[in-house]
């Protein structure tokens, strides 16, 4: 007969370390034998080697510092999905609607996402945070940052990710292709450039596919970067162009990826399309696909408008749109049985709709947006405006001669159109002919020399990759306008010199030269624009800088500089007062100091006057009103979409990127009747002014749809939103403070001494750590697994140095008043090995008191429980319970609000069980709930899964089919087929392997004693004081020297006193009364006492010694002493 059973706990009599459960026992002669399952693996046994392990039931009692350090480290090693982790971990001011697009990410089911913000709501700071929120949850050794020149040119990202404590490379040509080849001799990015920021520019023919010289990026293993984050997505709308094919090499191989722009849906769903499926090519597989995903959000977004309006027969209006959605195809195929769509049909199905309910109803329905789980949209309307934007327009007439030439130049053009077939391309060149001479005729004949004589790259900086200005060089349709342009030429070149639209500029520059804040930003689309007035400017003795898309990086960042107030000042000589920009010299940029802007000239796009306007008026900037001056001449195109349409639709007056698809459409709605030259200037200017009509009607019941929120609730529905989202994300045990305990907990148990090592009361501190010290933590880093980035091995450079002192602080704010302090945020080294060190065993308790009035005075037991839920995704959550089930809905307000105490109360073993029934209860129910929950959920992406993949297949087939003639075309599509087929087989596998395994494991973090006392308990209770009068009266002085018969009498006379009469019985317990009684004058000593021991306050201990006097004063009226 063996002497253990199976599945019982043993450890090794010869040493104690070595423990195991038995998994199997073989009973034999001369000795029974038994299988172990110990921490090195299965181990077999006799009998007379194993012991049963003793189960040390005595639990640790432990300070409310140390178990809230406990629950600190363990929501810091497990990170949860509910909560942020990269609040208070950069130099940036704490801005709600910021932390939206991490949320998402890390809520999305694979991390990749495209923000697509207004201008000037903050996308890179957005991004930074994103990548906090990355290294505060796993290792993030590389990060890879695409972005414009100019951004790299004016170290806009190396600045920024500084405020994250980053330090990042930005890459040149020979670094780039240095990279290249390390990747291809090695196989891997060199270490060094693991943080590095490349710009467009750099990915042309030779470095995306090589040469003799060297491979190009396209001829080795993609770059595998934990993060790539693309800046101005848009300029890799064309899936022609190298940029595209290089950062769609570098998306694909990364673990995740952000995309950032301002403009999605400039160039109308074509360009959403082509971001979405280098994002996400898995589900946005082809534009059919795109097109069916994208049908139902016409229908989902009038549903949110109706929800918005609240007018009469919005939820029947909303409901029938709704219903639209889900009669689409893609609706058919995946909106049924969708657990949210569900719970919005119901909803709107109800009688009555609460506020909170509407509120929540419409953000149920923006989330319905097949897109929206990868799309982060934060519109400038939703967090208010930034400064008031007061616009001035400027109107100039032309001279005669100006208006000869202006006239000719139409003339000539209208011919053009009229008898040759145009391209694109020439029709781009004749658009760009006329605007010339709306801007600026003086910059009109550098401008036809450079068109005739093929330097079309001199004329403007493209951002149009529709357009290639090489491919003009070769379009045979230009030959053929040659004497056309010739003749336009010869006008130009007679033209006088007299210049009313440059006189009445510097009208403006010499205003505001007297004004102290005295910078001006003059912007135009034209580069021979930019240089007359460069040269004009000049010659007036004026201080000027030039900036366009082929400034040198040096000559740009110095430029900048010189024109940043902060950065030289005005007395300078060589500051800067005025700079002129064209589109892309700024693209991306922040000009915060200056307040004052010139349109020279207008693009015929209101999203990019939106783009200018929005580098003024953003986020940071200081005055209270931004002046926007628009140059017009009357009698130009420009001038009738200035009237017609941008001053309407109010793009001068406040931000109207918030509808860019309506833009989108505005923007089609002007080429279109600008280039159709059957219509007279009359018939164009009515048919802008009735396409203009209906889209500022729309523009403005947007508007007054957000006013009428505020008048009827008192509320704004996105702020609320935000502000709700960003409070339920915010983790108590996260916060600063818990951070700065976890670290001062750590310190004292790691090192052995009860020392001050965080040294100072205010926000900008000292660590001071002895060099035995910094040997024993150096010895805890040497061990740990962290990324080799610079926060580290600045961390393991100061533990190696010879300095005890290090300025710390816990603050984000702090940091950034004071750069150079180290930041001890989750991200830092000390925090996550503190987190690491102090990990709860389940068998600590702690003893919490709480003043409040929220729930009935009393000693309540309860447990801290960590719950890891898997299945369609996993997920960590900290869960509390007491005995008590109305407790446990406010158990964690009151946890948060407690203080520690000194004593522990007499908890009896049947509370503790009745804590753990009380789990096993609601670890039951919600343990139902999650696999509910989880099959509908993987029922739904199963689902949508056998949609992308019908259609993918669909796509891969018919393909085939189209070119079955070629041999290696149907050996490559046979190959595309299979791995479609592997993937689907095996993401279905995934789905159902995850259904089945739907579960929530738990540990047990902590024991604790909760103490709810009123918050009124500091002034004497007069029921109290009366009933120990009545006892002294009724029993004598010496009832004092029988405690057990005093708090006997207190709880049989006012049994409602139960806290009060607890309270009393620990001072009899500590010694008070005996002290009392020795020397009623020495109250200090008293307070000391309790302050130690118990844990009371002053004010708390004088209440109860009033209590106790009652027994040892005269009392005049009765007579005794």
């Amino acid at each position: 007969m063996s002497r253990f059973k199976q599945g019982q706990v043993i450890t090794l009599k010869s040493d104690k370390s070595i423990t195991g459960a038995i998994v199997n026992i073989m009973e034999g002669y001369p000795e029974t034998r038994y299988q172990v399952f110990t921490a090195a693996g299965m181990q077999t046994y006799y009998e007379s080697q194993i012991d049963i392990q003793e189960s040390d039931e005595e639990m640790e009692k432990v300070n409310a510092e140390r178990f809230n350090a406990g629950l600190t480290a363990s929501l810091i090693r497990n990170p949860s999905i509910s909560s942020l982790y990269s609040l208070n971990t950069a130099k940036i001011d704490f801005i709600p609607h910021q932390f939206r697009p991490v949320l998402k990410f890390i809520r999305a089911d694979r991390p990749r996402l495209l923000i697509a913000d207004g201008v000037g709501v903050g996308k890179t700071i957005e991004a930074g945070l994103i990548l906090r929120e990355l290294q505060a949850r796993r290792n993030l050794d590389s990060v890879l940052i695409i972005c414009p020149r100019p951004l790299v040119s004016e170290r806009k990202w190396e600045e920024e990710m500084k405020r994250f404590g980053e330090e990042f490379t930005a890459l040149d040509g020979d670094l780039f292709r240095h990279c290249i080849n390390e990747l291809d001799m090695e196989g891997e990015w060199p270490e060094k450039y693991k943080k590095a920021i490349i710009p467009y520019s750099l990915f042309d023919e030779s470095n995306v596919f090589g040469n003799k010289k060297h491979k190009g990026l396209m001829e080795v293993d993609p770059p595998e970067f934990d993060l790539v984050i693309v800046d101005e997505a848009h300029h890799i709308r064309n899936t022609a162009t190298y940029g595209y094919r290089a950062v769609s090499r570098f998306c694909d191989a990364a673990e995740a990826v952000v995309l950032l722009t301002a403009t999605p849906v400039q160039l109308q769903y074509d360009d959403l399309f082509v971001l979405l499926n280098l994002l996400r090519p898995d589900l946005i597989i082809d534009r059919k696909t795109f097109q069916d995903m994208a049908e139902p959000n016409q229908f989902i977004n009038m549903a949110s408008t109706y929800v918005r309006g609240f007018k009469e027969g919005w939820k029947e209006n909303a409901y029938e749109q709704i219903i639209n959605a889900c009669n689409t195809s893609w609706g058919k195929k995946v909106f049924q049985g969708n657990p949210t769509m569900e719970g919005i049909i119901r909803v709107l199905n109800q009688n009555e709709i609460s506020v909170e309910e509407r509120v929540q109803l419409i953000s149920d329905i923006e989330n319905m947006h097949t897109f929206s789980n990868l799309i982060s949209r934060t519109r400038r309307r939703d967090i208010g405006e930034f400064t008031i934007r007061k616009p001035y327009t400027v109107t100039v007439e032309f001279t005669p001669e100006q208006r000869e030439l202006h006239d000719k130049v139409l003339e000539v053009v209208h011919e053009i159109f009229s008898t040759i077939h145009c391209t694109d391309n020439t029709k781009f060149m004749m658009t760009t002919i006329r605007r010339q001479t709306a801007s600026c005729l003086f910059g009109l004949a550098p401008m036809l020399r450079s068109i005739l004589y093929r330097h079309l790259y001199e004329i403007t900086d493209n951002d149009d990759e529709s357009i290639d200005l090489s491919a003009l060089n070769h379009d045979k349709s230009l030959f053929s306008i040659q004497e056309q342009i010739e003749e336009i030429l010869e006008i130009a070149d007679a033209l006088p010199d007299e210049d009313p639209k440059f006189d009445a500029l510097m009208e403006i520059v010499k205003k505001k030269q007297t004004e102290t804040k005295n910078k001006l930003m003059i912007f135009s689309s034209f580069r021979h624009t930019l240089h007359y007035l460069y040269n004009k400017l000049t010659e007036q003795g004026l201080r000027v800088g030039l900036i366009h898309g082929d400034v040198i990086d040096e000559e740009r960042r110095e430029l900048r500089k010189r024109f940043n107030p902060n950065q030289t000042p005005c007395e300078d000589k060589t500051a800067l007062d005025i700079l002129l920009f064209s589109e892309v010299g700024c693209e991306g940029l922040d000009y915060q100091f200056c307040d004052c802007m010139v349109n020279y000239d207008l693009p015929w796009n209101p999203m990019k006057v939106e783009q200018r306007i929005g580098r003024i008026d953003r986020n940071g900037q200081t005055s209270e009103s931004v002046a926007i001056y628009n140059m017009v001449t009357p009698g130009t195109v420009d001038a009738d979409i200035y009237e017609r349409c941008l001053m309407r639709i109010g793009v001068f007056h406040s931000s109207i990127g918030d509808c860019e698809d309506i833009l989108g459409e505005i923007t089609g709605e002007i080429r279109k009747l600008v280039d159709n030259f059957q219509l007279s200037d009359e018939d164009r200017r009515e048919k802008m002014q009735q396409m203009t009509d209906n889209k500022v009607r729309f523009l403005k019941e947007q508007e007054e749809l957000e006013e009428k929120q505020r008048d009827l609730f008192g509320i704004h529905v996105p702020q609320s939103a935000f502000d709700s989202e960003l409070k339920n994300a915010t983790n108590y045990w996260l916060s600063s403070e818990n951070i700065q305990n976890l670290v001062q907990c750590y310190l004292k148990q790691r090192l052995e001494a009860d020392k001050e090592y965080i040294l100072g009361t205010k926000e900008l501190k000292k660590l001071r750590l002895s060099q035995e010290a910094r040997m024993s933590l150096l010895d805890d880093f040497k061990h740990a697994k962290l990324p080799r980035n610079e926060i580290n091995k600045s961390w393991r450079r100061w533990l190696e140095a010879g300095e005890q002192l290090m300025e710390i602080t816990f603050e984000s704010k702090c940091w950034k008043e004071n750069p150079s302090a180290t930041l001890l945020s989750i991200t830092h080294p000390l925090v996550k090995l503190a987190a690491d060190y102090l990990q709860s065993k389940g068998k600590v308790v702690t003893s919490l008191r709480v003043e409040s009035n929220q729930f009935a005075a009393g000693v309540y037991p309860f447990a801290i429980y960590q719950w890891k839920l898997s299945g369609e995704r996993e997920d960590i959550q900290m869960t509390p319970v007491s005995s008590n089930t109305n407790l446990n809905r406010i158990l964690f307000e009151l946890l948060k609000q407690s203080c520690g105490v000194n004593y522990l109360a007499d908890i009896k073993e049947e509370s503790w069980k009745a804590v753990d029934a009380t789990h096993h209860s609601f670890w039951t129910a919600a343990l139902k709930e999650h696999k509910e929950k989880t099959e509908e959920m993987i029922n739904y992406k199963e689902a949508s899964l056998r949609t992308s993949h019908t259609a993918r297949m669909k796509s891969l087939e018919d393909a085939l089919k189209n070119n079955s003639g070629k041999k290696n075309y149907i050996q490559m599509m046979t190959g595309k087929i299979r791995i479609a087929q592997e993937d689907y087989d095996l993401h279905m596998h995934q789905l159902e392997d995850a259904k089945s395994k739907a579960d929530i494991l738990f540990e047990l973090l902590a024991y604790g004693v909760l103490d709810v006392e009123p918050d009124s308990q500091k002034a004497v209770n007069q029921s109290m004081l009366d009933t120990m009068k009545y006892i002294r009266n009724q029993y004598g002085l010496e009832i004092l020297e029988s405690p057990r018969r005093l708090l006997g009498l207190i709880s049989d006379l006012a049994p409602e006193q139960f806290n009060e009469r607890r309270k009393l019985k620990l001072l009899f317990d500590i010694g008070v009364v005996d002290q009392l009684k020795s020397n009623p004058e020495n109250i200090e000593r008293v307070i000391q006492m309790t302050e130690t021991e118990l844990g009371f306050t002053e004010e708390e201990t004088k209440k109860y010694i009033q209590y106790l006097t009652v027994f040892m004063e005269k009392d005049s009226k009765n007579g005794v002493i």
